[in-house]
């Protein structure tokens, strides 16, 4: 008789080794002579003590707000982000080796001029040698500010609650709230439309938790819809 389908995902053969040893259990002295531990020429060594496992790693959460990190931009000044408090804040972490950083660069370029009157400020913040930012900076030509992570990116990005992922864009309204993380390159579809709702709630006619149920409502439309046209 076959038994009974496995359930959570066990693999049958699993489960009919248990079911087999439960009937021979039934049996009594048969389960006792096929359990029964065999003799040995050598003694059993004793237990080491057990290892106890690592602990687990603290969980990292996104913060409310945007931390009052400090690093050095490409003149070696030291600049905080509470320093652009009060302006609806696009900051960009990237890195000159990353390939889909280096695509994001003329977008976040067009996006602070086309934002001007809502008061855009992007700021970059690479993970990278400050020389070769310095140097990226100059040949691209890019005019928002930069701050440099050479020591202390990392810590930046773990501020953030984030791993080492690049690129990924922290946008924040007027008041220093988090309203959306995006990870991965971006799109300048899903920029716009995040930065059309950050605009709502600095005027009053979106509630955060709005905003940001939206804002992940629209980026997987957006995403569903790309999607689609690259398959067709």
């Amino acid at each position: 008789m076959n038994g009974p389908p496995a359930r959570g995902g066990r693999p049958a053969a699993v489960l009919g080794v248990v079911l087999v040893l439960g009937a021979f259990t039934a049996g009594g002295f048969l389960a006792q002579r096929l359990l029964r531990p065999r003799a040995t020429l050598y003694p059993t060594p004793p237990a080491a003590h057990p290892v106890p496992p690592p602990p687990a790693p603290e969980a990292r959460t996104i913060p409310a707000q945007v931390p009052d990190i400090a690093l050095p931009g490409p003149d070696g000044h030291v600049h905080h982000l509470s320093e652009w408090r009060g302006r609806p804040l696009l900051i960009n972490f990237w890195a000159t080796w990353c390939e889909p950083c280096r695509r994001e660069i003329p977008l976040l370029k067009s996006l602070r001029h086309e934002r001007q009157a809502d008061g855009l400020e992007v700021v970059g913040i690479a993970v990278d040698e400050a020389a070769a930012v310095r140097r990226y900076a100059r040949e691209r030509g890019i005019d928002y500010p930069l701050l440099i992570g050479e020591q202390g990116g990392l810590a930046a990005v773990s501020a953030f609650g984030m791993d080492t992922v690049l690129p990924f864009s922290v946008f924040a309204d007027r008041s220093g709230d988090v309203v959306a993380l995006k990870v991965g390159e971006m799109h300048p579809e899903e920029a716009r439309f995040i930065l059309d709702r950050l605009r709502q709630v600095d005027e009053g006619s979106l509630t955060l938790p709005a905003a940001r149920e939206a804002i992940s409502a629209g980026l997987a439309r957006l995403s569903a819809a790309r999607a689609g046209s690259v398959t067709h």
